[in-house]
């Protein structure tokens, strides 16, 4: 992965490129954005950058050797952890290295409820493990084989538990020489203060929508109309923009809240039931995306309760929805709403029974509407 592969982002490039021509880059740098951002591919093209053989001025040469393994994902010395399900074929990132270049080098705009699909976790939730944090310290005991610099590159940290996060931490406040840890997240807020501490957080803005029609075009061949219209109804995610151009996702999300909340309104229990036992057979992290998409659709009828409505970046039916479901909620309810799935999916995280979960928040919204 090049800079020159990354469209926009200029502004978080230069400063990358200016930390390591004047030698100032830290030893361990936080790539914070929000999902379907720049953040993987900026960790992967300044890994592949520092460790070039003939750094240019703006971007690795893509030509050396140290580039040509980069780009396939294979130098010994760049090492990558990210969350895996316990099952059968292991614990640890090592067992599931192969799918993961895989996984990367087809599109690096990934999320993780993809990489679980591909691993078929089926309804088991992503995690880095402890076993995993003696892996990392393992790892980076050695000296490097080639490059100037081991890279230990960690997407996601937040999925890490107590014990990975408290083993990576000791190797933050005493780190081998010659070794540069990219750590790479969604939500920033979920690891302890400590490890934030002693990183130098990259923020990591979400994309323009000029950057992913650009993207669009260049790699999908999508003409400028399709193009726009994706890169405004994703704002600023460019992989629910790749989801959108493969019509997944999204249509069946506001399907199954729309049909969840008209039967909360009509008060027919009977498919509230048979819904909650749908929802059962879901996997975990889609069980956690709807509820996100849900919590996503109360913010946008907010504000278009509000009078905000040129803020939506909805599609015609999601957009229909909101007007006609505004006249039925009031703020207050709104808010209750928000709350209840917050707390459902805590509960669904920490592997509560689905079913019960979602027939709780079913029986609640009734008895709210009403």
């Amino acid at each position: 992965m090049q800079f020159s592969d990354i469209v926009g982002q200029d502004a978080v490039q230069q400063l990358l490129l200016r930390a390591v021509q004047t030698n100032h880059l830290a030893h361990a740098l936080l790539f914070d954005g929000p999902t379907g951002s720049a953040n993987l591919a900026l960790a992967l093209a300044l890994a592949q950058y520092v460790n070039c053989e003939d750094k240019q001025a703006t971007d690795s040469c893509g030509r050396c050797a140290s580039c040509v393994k980069m780009q396939k994902l294979v130098h010994p010395d760049l090492h990558l952890v990210f969350p895996v399900a316990n099952l059968a074929k292991g614990k640890t990132s090592e067992a599931y290295l192969t799918d993961f270049r895989k996984f990367l080098l087809e599109q690096p705009y990934r999320t993780l409820p993809d990489w679980l699909e591909t691993i078929g976790a089926d309804n088991k939730q992503g995690n880095i493990s402890a076993e995993e944090a003696r892996s990392i310290l393992q790892k980076l005991s050695l000296k490097a084989y080639e490059g100037p610099y081991k890279i230990m590159l960690i997407w996601l940290p937040e999925l890490m538990n107590v014990s990975s996060a408290n083993a990576l931490l000791k190797v933050l406040e005493e780190p081998p020489a010659k070794t540069l840890f990219l750590l790479v997240t969604n939500q920033a807020d979920k690891l302890l203060i400590t490890i934030l501490s002693r990183t130098q957080r990259v923020g990591v803005p979400a994309f323009t929508d000029d950057a992913i029609a650009t993207h669009l075009r260049q790699h999908l061949n999508l003409d400028e109309t399709t193009a726009r219209r994706i890169a405004y109804l994703a704002d600023g995610n460019l992989a629910e923009a790749l989801r959108l151009r493969t019509q997944e996702g999204t249509d069946d999300e506001h399907a199954w809240f729309a049909e969840w909340m008209r039967d909360c309104y009509r008060q027919d229990l009977a498919k509230l039931v048979k819904q909650a036992d749908q929802f059962d057979g879901f996997s975990k992290e889609k069980q956690k995306g709807l509820f996100d998409y849900s919590i996503r659709l109360c913010r946008d009828l907010f504000l278009w309760q509000q009078g905000a409505g040129a803020l939506l970046r909805l599609p015609d039916d999601e957009m229909a929805f909101v007007k006609n479901f505004a006249r039925v909620l009031t703020t207050a309810h709104v808010e209750r709403i928000v709350a209840d799935l917050n707390q459902a999916t805590y509960h669904i995280e920490r592997n509560a029974r689905a079913k019960m979960v979602m027939l709780d928040l079913s029986l609640t919204f009734t008895r709210l509407i009403k």
